[in-house]
């Protein structure tokens, strides 16, 4: 299983070769977005047609939630982190919820994410400079 974070997912959405030639690299690998990040998706649309796209491709993916133990453990780090390095809600829900799945966390944004104990991060693919 593999979790995705928004920015991975935006670059599959927007067909990058990289991306695209990774995702297609994984096999019958199991691909979960947390809730999070589809609602994080759906906030970016423009217009209802956008949002109507984007739910079409979005139904390929698994969705998931936390559970009440990870949220639980998310409000922890959120309180130890957020006034000295800054960390984002959201951030703290996802990432906590790689840490309990036990899962890495496919994301660019290793600095969002540094803080959590125990996270693994994987940068999945390499990004030209020129994006």
């Amino acid at each position: 299983m593999i979790l995705l974070d928004t920015d991975v997912m935006i670059d599959l959405l927007r067909q990058y070769p990289p991306a695209v030639a990774w995702l297609d690299s994984l096999g019958s690998e199991e691909i979960i977005l947390p809730g999070f990040v589809a609602m994080e998706l759906i906030q970016g649309c423009r217009d209802k047609s956008e949002q109507r796209e984007l739910e079409r491709e979005l139904r390929s993916y698994g969705v998931a939630w936390p559970l009440t133990a990870a949220c639980n453990e998310a409000l922890s780090v959120f309180a130890n982190y957020y006034l000295s390095h800054g960390l984002g809600i959201l951030d703290a829900l996802i990432g906590q919820m790689a840490v309990t799945l036990n899962v890495g966390l496919c994301t660019f944004n290793q600095k969002h994410y540094s803080v959590i104990p125990n996270l693994n991060t994987l940068q999945p693919y390499e990004k030209s400079h020129q994006e």
